[in-house]
């Protein structure tokens, strides 16, 4: 058994290939953590038989930027490495940019001739994050996927900021504006969020992963606004999990 994991900061996921077969496993990181997961010498000692894994051969991990730990047992290499992997084995492409969007951060990182050159990366701010979305569809009262949904007339917001956003999209719903037009609004904000790293790192192709790639809206949004092809693999979330896989010879 040959096991890739991303200790992401909102979920822990694992992709696990078994006699042949690959299978995926996701947690919440703090219940990870709580039932599963101990430091001890400054190594992440992991439970693995009590989640039913046995007889690993090899074990890859990457994790949150500077928050990473190593398992003990394993071996560490960097997320923006892992997921340049992911996405080079998802989508067999070799030149494209990557976009990651992750619960606390973003990812733009150029690949070519399926070699990593560049990375930008934005973990300091929630505003173009997973963590903004999830705010903002609760302040709407609508789901994460339905929030995924509306792109066209967009109402205008000024502040990327997570918090001031909240804020700011409260004084549009007392100004009346439809939901469809503020759920359209807040994924424009994403989007003018990392606009830039995109243009900056430009590919006429781009490689959407992360948990916020579900949304239909940022994929017509990116596409429309920068004319680029945006290809969405098949497990966007698990891409950094399937990238250690691969550099740890389990595909």
């Amino acid at each position: 058994m040959h096991i890739g994991i991303d200790l992401g900061s909102r979920n822990v996921k694992m992709a696990i290939k078994e006699d042949g077969e690959l299978k995926f496993l996701l947690f919440d990181t703090v219940s990870f953590y709580r039932k599963y997961g101990k430091l001890v010498d400054g190594e992440l000692v992991v439970d693995f038989s009590a989640i039913g894994l046995k007889e690993i051969a090899k074990i890859v991990s990457t994790g949150y930027g500077r928050q990473a730990v190593k398992i003990k047992g394993g071996e560490e290499i960097p997320e923006i490495r892992a997921h340049a992997l992911g996405a080079v084995y998802q989508t067999g492409l070799l030149d494209f940019t990557l976009l990651d969007l992750g619960g606390q951060d973003s990812k733009v990182v150029l690949v070519r001739k399926g070699k990593l050159i560049d990375f930008l990366t934005n973990d300091k701010c929630a505003a173009s994050t997973g963590r903004y979305l999830e705010n903002m569809a609760s302040v709407l009262k609508i789901s994460l996927d339905e929030l995924g949904n509306f792109y066209e007339n967009p109402v205008e917001l000024s502040s990327t900021c997570a918090i001031f956003g909240e804020t700011e999209l409260l004084g549009k719903v007392v100004e009346g504006y439809s939901l469809e037009q503020l759920a359209a609004g807040v994924n424009y904000t994403i989007f003018k969020r990392i606009a830039p790293m995109l243009k900056k790192l430009f590919s006429p192709k781009v490689v959407f992963t992360g948990g916020v790639a579900y949304s239909r809206a940022l994929k017509h949004i990116i596409e429309k606004e920068l004319e680029v092809e945006v290809v969405i693999p098949r497990e966007p979330q698990f891409n950094g999990a399937i990238g250690c896989l691969k550099y740890g010879g389990g595909l």
